[in-house]
């Protein structure tokens, strides 16, 4: 049976339809975070592999907000664009002038090096753990730059950064009244979204971040 250009818009409008339907069905709390903020809006935008990872590492252990000051920074010093070339012709100096740390601009240099494995055709047909283990390989991309990718390049569906400082946090404040929960205890209350973890972690990150920085 054809479907109803009707029911095209609204799935269009909400791909994540049956993703919200289930996490607010999952808990009271996720249903009032789905109620709150509205359509997911995960996978509207397609985010090229090497500078979402640049991104990534930009990011790590340090807010959102400051992390899109670095990297607006960064874009700037390189003349536009987070480029292999750009980054490997940078100096140590424009670098650190954006706001990078030394050891995250040893990253990124480590991360031009490895570019040509960084390719969709490549990660696209690998499992998640494949993904995870090919990343977590070059030196600097740890767990959370890996789930990072998983989630906004390639819109794995089941992802939850359990070294995610800002949805632990926000796990603790909703779930126990801020008191800090132990892995055992964050698992076991997210996995109650799988298969849409990646989803719930959407609305959390709406609730720490608003709408500043990269992950939206």
């Amino acid at each position: 049976m054809k479907q109803s250009s009707e029911s095209v818009s609204a799935q269009a409008e909400r791909p994540h339809a049956s993703a919200e339907q289930a996490l607010a069905a999952a808990d009271d709390t996720m249903a009032a975070l789905v109620e709150r903020f509205g359509p997911c809006t995960l996978g509207q935008r397609q985010r090229e592999p090497f500078p979402t990872l640049c991104s990534a590492i930009i990011g790590q252990q340090i807010s959102a907000r400051a992390a899109a000051t670095v990297e607006a920074r960064l874009v700037e010093a390189l003349g536009g664009a987070l480029a292999p070339e750009r980054i490997q012709a940078a100096s140590d100096a424009v670098l650190r002038a954006a706001g990078l740390s030394a050891a995250k601009a040893r990253y990124l240099r480590a991360l031009t090096e490895a570019s040509e494995q960084i390719t969709l055709s490549q990660l696209a047909p690998l499992a998640d753990r494949e993904v995870m283990a090919t990343l977590t390989r070059i030196h600097g991309v740890g767990p959370w730059t890996a789930e990072m990718f998983l989630i906004f390049v390639l819109h794995r569906p089941d992802v939850f950064s359990m070294g995610d400082v800002g949805l632990r946090n926000a796990v603790n404040r909703l779930y126990a009244g801020g008191q800090k929960l132990d892995a055992k205890a964050t698992r076991q209350i997210t996995e109650r979204w799988s298969p849409w973890r990646s989803i719930g972690s959407w609305y959390l990150w709406r609730l720490t971040d608003g709408e500043v920085g990269t992950w939206q």
